[in-house]
This record gives C-alpha cells, structure tokens and sequence, in this order.
C-alpha cells in the first residue's frame, strides 16, 4: 500500500502529464501549506478555490513563450497566502498583524 506522500506525488506527476507540463516542478508540500492557510484562516471551502487561482495566476504570470519558473509560482502563492492571513486578522479585529 503506498503512502500518502507516494499517492500525492503520484498524483501530481500524472495531472502534470495529462496537462503536458512534464517539465513544471510543483513544491506539493508548500501547495498544501497555501491550502491549509485558507483553510483556517477563511473557511475550509476555500482551500481548493485559493489554490487553483494562484496556480493560474502563476500560470498567467509566466507569460506565453515562457517557461514556468519557480519564481512564478512562489509569488503567486505568497499573494494567495498573505491574503489569507490578513483575511483572518481582519475577522479577528487585528488587521495587518
């Protein structure tokens, strides 16, 4: 029986397949950190919604004729991230910390 870790790999090798981006490396455990940021820090429904735009974003963000760059997808995460956070420091009254 595969791991956890082995099935989430596995998987993401295979969407990159399916999607003909074989050669974009994806930091699968700093994904699931975004995930998990808007998860608690919003509502849990907008872990997958936050994830799939900053993918796009970081998508959009590589401009066509491009090579997907890990600079890309780290600044498109950290916006969805710092978003989060400060979406939660608002609703606990403290924002910007």
């Amino acid at each position: 029986m595969k791991s956890q870790d082995e099935t989430l790999e596995e998987w993401c090798r295979a969407l990159l397949q399916a999607y003909k981006l074989e050669d974009v490396q994806v930091d699968v455990n700093a994904v699931l950190a975004l995930a998990g940021v808007a998860a608690h820090a919003v509502v849990r429904l907008t872990a997958p919604l936050t994830t799939f735009i900053a993918g796009f974003a970081a998508g959009l963000a590589a401009a066509p004729g491009r090579e997907m760059d890990a600079a890309s997808m780290d600044a498109a995460l950290a916006v969805a991230r710092s978003l989060a956070e400060d979406y939660d420091a608002e609703a606990a009254g403290t924002p910007g910390e």
